[in-house]
């Protein structure tokens, strides 16, 4: 059997952080030329914090597969109470995520991130019908879910 273990984290990609930089930078000049210089590199270190924080806080979310749980973000649910795992390209996470949608499922998702793995929930009590995770690696995350969904397996 795989090891069920799993781990990743939706951080956010180099290509926001350049482009960031970049904003930040064109405000910056725009002070620089307009303010007193003090003032031109105070507000462009504020800036400049203000979207660490937002790309350090969207992408914190953590992806896990331990000890028999499912972790995507906040939210966690026992392997026992998990059915059917499908990992989806791209083309199906946009349908599944839009057209096809569920209003009561969970949903982690991250735009930068176009392939999610859709995973039926088995417990009566819960709500959702079903969640579906933004990933890197999908078919890795789903044989990992696969492993703790499995009937009889060791929690």
């Amino acid at each position: 059997m795989p090891d069920p273990s799993y781990s990743e984290r939706l951080s956010v990609p180099l290509r926001w952080w350049v482009q960031g930089t970049m904003l930040v930078a064109t405000f910056w000049l725009a002070f620089v030329v307009s303010t007193p210089a003090v003032v031109a590199w105070s507000a462009t270190a504020v800036l400049l914090l203000v979207m660490v924080g937002v790309f350090l806080g969207y992408g914190a979310p953590r992806v896990e597969v331990v000890d028999g749980w499912l972790r995507a973000g906040r939210a966690r649910i026992a392997g026992e109470f998990l059915g059917e795992v499908e990992p989806l390209d791209a083309v199906e996470t946009r349908r599944v995520a839009g057209r096809d949608a569920d209003a009561r499922a969970y949903l982690l998702l991250r735009p930068y991130l176009k392939r999610t793995v859709k995973v039926s929930v088995r417990d009566d009590r819960d709500p959702a019908p079903y969640w579906l995770v933004s990933t890197r690696h999908a078919d890795q995350l789903a044989a990992a879910i696969r492993v703790i969904s499995a009937p009889g397996a060791a929690r």
